[in-house]
C-alpha cells in the first residue's frame, strides 16, 4: 500500500484520482484551500486519511501546507494536481504580487516540491497547451505586458513540465514525471470539453503507484498512460535552472540539490 498526497483534491480530477487510489487499497491525504472545503471534502469522502488546508495563491499558506504534510509523516508519492484555468479576464494579483495563475500553477508546486520530505515519486499535471507556452521565461509575472489569460495558462503548464524534468535531473532517486489529463469536462475544462473523463485521472494514479515498467521512469511526459513528446524546450537544463532560480528569488525557498 502506498501513501499519496494530492494537491487541489477537494473536487475534480484530484478527488477522482483519490477515489481510484483508495479503491486500489492505497492511503490518500487530500488538500483543500479552506477549512470549510476541507470539512466538506472529509464528509463526502471519509475514506481519506486526512485533509490539509491552505490557499496556494499565498506563499505563506503554501509553506504551511508543506508543514502539515510533513507532520503526517513520509509519503510514497505526491501528485501536484492543483491548478486554475485561463478564463480570468484580467491579471489577478496575490498578496505576494504574483498573478493567481503563476502562484497556483507554478510557484505552489515548486514550494511543495522543495519543502515536503522527498517522496519516491512526483507527478505534475500539465496540459496539451504547454506546447503554446513561452520558453523565453520573460516577464513571468505579467507585470509589463497586456494580460492574455490563455497564454499565461499555457506558460504555467510549460513551467510544470520544466519543473518535473528539473527534479528528475537533480534527484535521480525520485521518479518525477509530467502528464496531460486531456481536455475533459471538469470545472476547469468546461462543459464543451471532448476528451474521455474516465481516462483523465488514471495516468496520475498509474505514475504514482504502478509497478508497470513503463511507469517506473523519470523525466518523461505522458498522456493516457503513453509517452508523448513535450515541448522541446522542456529538455533544456539551462532553461529548467532559470525557472528554478526565478522561483527561488520569488519565494526564498531553495530546491535542495
Amino acid at each position: 500500500m502506498a501513501r499519496v498526497f494530492i494537491t487541489g483534491s477537494s473536487d475534480g480530477l484530484g478527488l477522482t484520482a483519490a477515489q481510484l487510489l483508495v479503491e486500489q487499497g492505497h492511503s490518500v491525504v487530500l488538500h483543500a484551500r479552506s477549512q470549510q472545503r476541507a470539512d466538506e471534502t472529509q464528509n463526502k469522502f471519509p475514506a481519506a486519511e486526512s485533509v490539509v488546508v491552505g490557499d496556494l495563491t499565498s506563499i505563506a499558506q503554501t509553506r504551511y501546507v508543506a508543514d502539515q504534510v510533513n507532520n503526517l509523516g513520509i509519503f510514497d508519492a505526491v501528485i501536484h494536481n492543483a491548478g486554475i484555468g485561463y478564463r480570468e479576464p484580467k491579471r489577478m494579483v496575490t498578496e505576494d504580487g504574483l498573478s493567481h495563475l503563476l502562484a497556483v500553477n507554478t510557484i505552489a508546486p515548486y514550494i511543495l516540491t522543495a519543502l515536503i520530505t522527498r517522496p519516491k515519486r512526483l507527478v505534475y499535471l500539465s496540459s496539451m497547451l504547454h506546447k503554446n507556452g513561452d520558453p523565453s521565461l520573460n516577464d513571468l509575472t505579467w507585470a509589463d505586458r497586456p494580460w492574455l489569460g490563455q497564454q499565461a495558462y499555457s506558460d504555467t503548464k510549460l513551467h510544470d513540465v520544466l519543473l518535473a524534468f528539473a527534479v528528475a535531473r537533480r534527484w535521480p532517486g525520485v521518479l518525477s514525471n509530467a502528464l496531460e489529463p486531456g481536455w475533459v469536462p471538469t470545472k476547469m475544462g468546461g462543459s464543451s470539453a471532448t476528451d474521455d473523463m474516465d481516462q483523465a485521472h488514471r495516468t496520475q494514479v498509474w505514475l504514482a503507484v504502478s509497478d508497470d515498467p513503463v511507469a517506473l521512469v523519470s523525466g518523461e511526459y505522458f498522456y493516457h498512460m503513453e509517452k508523448r513528446h513535450p515541448h522541446p524546450a522542456t529538455r533544456d537544463a539551462g532553461l529548467q535552472d532559470r525557472l528554478l532560480n526565478f522561483c527561488f528569488r520569488v519565494t526564498g525557498v531553495e530546491l535542495p540539490s
